[in-house]
């Protein structure tokens, strides 16, 4: 298995065809996110899938009209189960946990051949109103998945040297 090609085929879709999603499709890219390591394995989160047209126009109206958000065929929240929880090195986990999880599913996202996009611009008090979302708990991000309806656009990566130290800053 190489993973490589993938991860570098990877771009953010913001145009989907109005195709509705495999059921397996979905439910691999959610075991996806649900296998995605976790803080001492804490697995604090809560996957919640939207397929529902009229729950995905409202949540694109939450997303500020982002128009894809409202194409995608489904939307996934992504949301923590433990706000608090600190990890030794006095980091909150749940951004990190939820990051994985929602990296993991979109490369599965990638090898189901559909396009996917992280969304973190959005009215967090009205998608965790439209989704129940407990008062205690947050939507870290949603990530749309769907069929593309475009290539997405390749963005540039700064050069490596720039990035990577080895054994030192």
């Amino acid at each position: 298995m190489e993973l490589l090609p993938e991860i570098m085929k990877r771009r953010s879709v913001r145009t989907f065809l109005d195709t509705p999603l495999d059921a397996r499709q979905v439910e691999r890219i959610v075991e996806a996110g649900r296998r995605a390591p976790s803080a001492k394995n804490r697995q604090a989160w809560r996957f919640i899938v939207i397929q529902d047209q009229e729950v995905r126009t409202k949540i694109e109206d939450a997303c500020y009209g982002q128009s894809y958000v409202g194409q995608a065929g489904a939307v996934i929240a992504i949301c923590t189960t433990n706000i608090d929880y600190k990890m030794p090195n006095g980091q909150l986990s749940y951004p990190v946990d939820s990051g994985i999880a929602g990296a993991f599913m979109m490369l599965q996202a990638e090898h189901e051949g559909l396009g996917s996009c992280p969304v973190t611009t959005f009215r967090e008090e009205d998608v965790k109103s439209l989704l129940s979302v407990p008062y205690k708990m947050r939507v870290v991000m949603l990530l749309a998945v769907g069929a593309p309806g475009e290539d997405g656009e390749l963005t540039e990566r700064l050069p490596r040297e720039r990035i990577v130290g080895w054994e030192h800053w």
